[in-house]
């Protein structure tokens, strides 16, 4: 079985925080592969703030290049109404039977997955790989990995990462208040995002 990694996310814009979690975790469990997958439409994103889909996704691909190791896929870009992250694990399965699929997320998703839509299909279609940069403590990350597989039959992997305090709010902040962005994010990206005035207000 090929081993790949799935970083899905609304990448608005993708920082060198999702590079590092998804080197880290491809090192880590020896993927072959991580693909990033940015969102279509989000369910749980307001929408107001959000780069189109396109943008996202060309940003991705930009901060991706030069790394055999990692693909940008378009996949939830091209299906209609909400993003659903069941709906991509279903057809990664169906579409690459040979394939499994490590989805990758942060300790924080690992207390609202019950919240998402179909949480059950997203176990039966994955392994979960949840990074946690210390925001929880090793006994409540347990407790909560053993109430998830008690209940869903799931399979998941805890992998510490690096505490980095990086985020696309933060990123979007400082590009509004006319801050340096170097070193958080990819140069290619903070080319196109001057080249287009995004999150400049």
């Amino acid at each position: 079985m090929h081993k790949i990694g799935i970083l899905g996310g609304t990448f608005n814009p993708i920082h060198m925080g999702h590079l590092m979690m998804a080197e880290w975790v491809k090192c880590s469990l020896d993927l072959q592969e991580v693909w990033f997958i940015p969102s279509g439409v989000s369910y749980m994103k307001k929408k107001d703030n959000v780069l189109k889909a396109e943008d996202r996704f060309y940003m991705t691909k930009l901060a991706i290049n030069g790394n055999e190791h990692f693909k940008c896929l378009d996949m939830e870009l091209k299906r209609p109404g909400n993003t659903y992250t069941y709906e991509t694990l279903e057809e990664l399965k169906k579409n690459f039977p040979d394939h499994e699929f490590y989805f990758l997320t942060g300790a924080d998703c690992l207390f609202r997955i019950e919240t998402w839509k179909e949480p059950a299909k997203i176990f039966s279609s994955c392994v979960m790989v949840v990074a946690n940069r210390e925001n929880y403590s090793k006994d409540e990350l347990l407790q909560k990995k053993y109430e998830l597989e008690t209940r869903f039959d799931a399979k998941i992997v805890l992998v510490d990462f690096p505490e980095m305090e990086i985020s696309s709010t933060m990123i979007r902040r400082l590009v509004t208040e006319n801050k340096s962005i170097r070193y958080l994010v990819p140069d290619n990206v903070i080319k196109y995002i001057n080249e287009k005035g995004f999150y400049r207000g």
